[in-house]
């Protein structure tokens, strides 16, 4: 592992609610690993950075928005590695550049901005040609390191936690791809709860199997579909106030797109009496912090 995962901490919530449940609830701070390869993203980097290593050219080329955390760890990891990296953005480029794109540019990694028309072919072999034409050859990464092996990278997260201790393990889902990591190194004993962060996100179990060639079924998995809030990256006052809660109560931050909804879901089912007496649950943090940064200044309580 490139970064160090000792770092990473179990995190106890506790409030009235948990209590008169008799839920316990922790979260898995995986964004600890480091402040920007952060949370799943390293994990889903693992093996695609061990494969960039092993080749003469020593460069990876990956996809995103102007806002992508995985496109900020990819250019880290890279520059840490000492690998090149080349990260081809979706949409034009425009005269004021994000946040994001701007950290990404100071960690070395060269930019190319596609038409959204354009991305949306980037699985096609047309555009992979393409870019190997003019780029060179270079190891390509899914966007969001959807893939099998990122789903194998994400796998390792389940060395960092105690089976015997925790009956229910949840995750944001976007590409699916670190729910199906877990999947891949579950134990008969565990259930898995995925909210997706996409709106109509219908295509999981098939996701799943094409990053790990398991199919699965309701009684494996638990999908609460219906906190997206509007859609990826999508937000309400609700949310932002949640988050504040959240730092309030816990000193816990949380990312609007990922890990709030997450939490948000979690705890809502937990007043709906989904969780047994009895249950422990662990949440996984996916990093995905500086996101936030996006937000209006003064929007949250934390930075």
């Amino acid at each position: 592992m490139l970064f160090d995962t000792s770092a990473v901490t179990t995190h106890v919530l506790e409030n009235s609610l948990l209590a008169q449940k008799q839920v316990k609830l922790s979260i898995l701070r995986l964004d600890k690993v480091h402040p920007v390869v952060s949370g799943n993203k390293l994990f889903k980097l693992h093996f695609f950075l061990k494969e960039a290593l092993t080749t003469t050219h020593k460069t990876m080329l990956s996809f995103g928005g102007p806002y992508s955390n995985h496109l900020a760890a990819t250019a880290y990891a890279c520059k840490a590695a000492g690998l090149k990296s080349i990260g081809i953005i979706r949409g034009e480029e425009p005269k004021i550049i994000s946040h994001t794109l701007q950290q990404i540019i100071n960690y070395g990694m060269r930019l190319k901005f596609i038409s959204r028309e354009e991305f949306d072919w980037k699985e096609r072999k047309a555009l992979s040609q393409s870019l190997q034409n003019e780029f060179g050859e270079c190891l390509i990464v899914p966007e969001g390191g959807y893939h099998p092996l990122g789903a194998k990278g994400a796998s390792l997260i389940m060395n960092l936690i105690t089976v015997k201790e925790y009956s229910h393990i949840c995750t944001a889902v976007g590409s699916a791809t670190t729910l199906a990591g877990l999947l891949m190194a579950a134990k008969k004993e565990q259930k898995f709860i995925g909210i997706p962060s996409l709106k109509g996100m219908v295509d999981t179990g098939e996701r799943i199997n094409f990053l790990t060639g398991l199919h699965i079924n309701a009684r494996d998995l638990l999908l609460l579909d219906e906190f997206h809030f509007g859609g990826y990256a999508k937000k309400t006052p609700a949310l932002i106030q949640f988050m504040n809660d959240c730092w309030h109560q816990f000193q816990l931050p949380l990312d609007f797109v990922y890990t709030a909804k997450m939490l948000y879901a979690v705890i809502e089912s937990v007043k709906a009496g989904i969780f047994p007496p009895g249950s422990s649950i662990i949440c996984l943090h996916t990093g995905g912090l500086q996101g936030n940064k996006s937000l209006p200044a003064g929007s949250l309580l934390f930075t």
